[in-house]
């Protein structure tokens, strides 16, 4: 069994890189708050993320079966509900319901 040094100085580095690690991203990412770079990704970097978690989802539908619809429904609400309403929250659950009430009733196997 180590001794409560040991044990006392185990506990203090612990703590201290745990701090540092959490407090480095603030201290690296202050400069760059004021970059034009950093200013024009976060107005694009939303709808680029969205775009590829789309693809991403719907790149195996089977868009010829029956299946599909589901998804593609649940899509086209989140897509029509976003440009009406400007609601990204709405929107997605709005088409995740939709979504999960087709699969789950109409198009269940």
């Amino acid at each position: 069994m180590p001794d409560t040094g040991y044990a006392v100085i185990a506990i203090l580095v612990t703590a201290a890189v745990t701090w540092s690690l959490r407090a480095l991203p603030f201290a690296v990412l202050a400069p760059l708050r004021a970059s034009a770079t950093v200013q024009y990704l976060s107005t694009r970097m939303p709808a680029g993320v969205m775009v590829i978690l789309v693809v991403y989802c719907l790149r195996d539908l089977p868009v010829t079966q029956s299946r599909a619809i589901a998804p593609l429904a649940a899509l086209a609400v989140t897509i029509g509900l976003h440009l009406w309403r400007r609601n990204a929250l709405l929107s997605i659950l709005a088409g995740t319901a939709v979504h999960v009430a087709l699969a789950s009733t109409v198009f269940a196997h």
